[in-house]
């Protein structure tokens, strides 16, 4: 089955609004082992609603579009349907008298506009709309071997998602039948490597038309690699990525630091606490960054004790209260956290470079040693701050894997 869905409304073609309705429809549908493989907006446009509407009846065995269900001018998704399907409307009482109940329950006189609401393209049942206004649109077509389903929901997401759970869930649940399948999803998280040298090291993995499929997509210097598998079971699937995620990490090793949601700092955070061991940070260039992230993962202060923030090493100096050569910032000021607030571990990150073309200085203290590394310092500036903090939560990480310098 192929799945379309569509948003209507200028506050999302305009971008005033961010579309979440889709992204969550998208997860329902996965999890009905439904693939959706388009995604169309569209303005407040009859003419463009009408088009978008052609294409998808064209393309797709599924379509699901939200907003455009209202009683004002703007709200053409029940005639843009129409038109798309050739047909006129019809007018339901049993939904009219459902909209003038609600009026009524609050105490307010209906609009006469609000009749539009009860209209529906013939051929198309009305979807009922418990909370709201609003009644859905549902459509089911059969050409020859191959059937068409469409369902239109309002914009409103509290309606959405209700209306969904009660109609589109056990309809689809019923469309699908046996044949339905499952679909899972496992990101794998990686840090320390380029995106396009990543998918160097996994041969054919990566390919299209792959069961299961990998797909990759860097975020802020992290890397993720999401296994999608398809079967009959969960236990079908969770094979399918087992097998894959083994190749991932036999081809990457140390590069993986999680999967699912993990975050560099909620790994970091797991093995000091399985340790029964401490933290501290200094950091400069990154200006708190590093703290927050640690603060986030660790909201009981079992790992991370504190430290120092400063923006600029003047400053920090003057916290620490000692005169550090400027070669060997990052170091001194990891020594002394760590001696200050009686930690297992410290993390120091010195000031940014001015120039790119130069490294950024981070250093890891414990109670039996320091070591420090020079890491490139380029890129967009959104990526500097956040790649920083991760370099240095990385290489702590290395280091509680193996003890190693890096």
């Amino acid at each position: 089955m192929i799945a379309e869905i569509i948003s209507i409304g200028d506050e999302i073609t305009s971008g005033q609004r961010l579309d979440t309705n889709s992204q969550w429809i998208s997860q329902q549908l996965g999890d009905l082992g439904i693939q959706v493989i388009y995604h169309s907006t569209v303005a407040d446009s009859l003419p463009a609603n009408v088009e978008v509407f052609q294409i998808a009846l064209n393309r797709a065995n599924l379509i699901i579009c939200t907003g455009g269900l209202g009683p004002t001018a703007d709200d053409l998704t029940r005639v843009a349907i129409a038109e798309a399907m050739g047909v006129e409307l019809y007018h339901d009482p049993d939904s009219f008298e459902h909209i003038e109940s609600l009026f009524a329950k609050r105490n307010r006189p209906m609009p006469e506009q609000n009749k539009i609401q009860a209209d529906f393209p013939k051929g198309t049942i009305p979807i009922f709309n418990r909370n709201g206004s609003a009644p859905g649109i549902y459509l089911e077509k059969a050409d020859g071997l191959t059937s068409t389903y469409l369902m239109a929901f309002p914009g409103v997401p509290a309606e959405l998602k209700e209306m969904f759970e009660e109609f589109a869930r056990p309809k689809l649940s019923e469309i699908l039948g046996d044949g339905r399948k499952i679909i899972v999803h496992k990101p794998i998280r990686c840090f320390g490597i380029g995106e396009s040298d990543l998918e160097s090291k996994l041969p054919d993995l990566i390919k299209r038309g792959r069961d299961p499929q990998v797909g990759i997509t860097a975020s802020a210097a992290t890397i993720t690699l999401r296994i999608s598998a398809e079967g009959k079971t969960d236990t079908e699937c969770h094979e399918k990525i087992d097998e894959t995620e083994k190749v991932i990490r036999a081809h990457l090793g140390d590069i993986v630091f999680g999967v699912d949601d993990d975050q560099l700092e909620d790994v970091v955070t797991r093995e000091l606490k399985n340790r029964k061991q401490t933290l501290a940070i200094a950091e400069v260039g990154t200006g708190g960054f590093l703290s927050n992230r640690f603060s986030t993962a660790d909201r009981n202060g079992e790992v991370f004790v504190g430290g120092w923030i400063a923006r600029n090493t003047d400053a920090i100096r003057r916290l620490s209260q000692i005169e550090i050569p400027i070669e060997r910032t990052a170091e001194q000021l990891a020594i002394e956290v760590r001696q200050k607030l009686g930690s297992d571990y410290a993390i120091a990150i010195d000031a940014f470079p001015d120039d790119e073309n130069d490294e950024l200085q981070i250093a890891i203290a414990t109670e039996q040693e320091t070591v420090s590394a020079k890491k490139p310092f380029a890129g967009h500036p959104s990526i500097l701050l956040p790649r920083a903090a991760k370099q240095a939560m990385n290489q702590l990480r290395l280091w509680l894997l193996k003890n190693i310098e890096f």
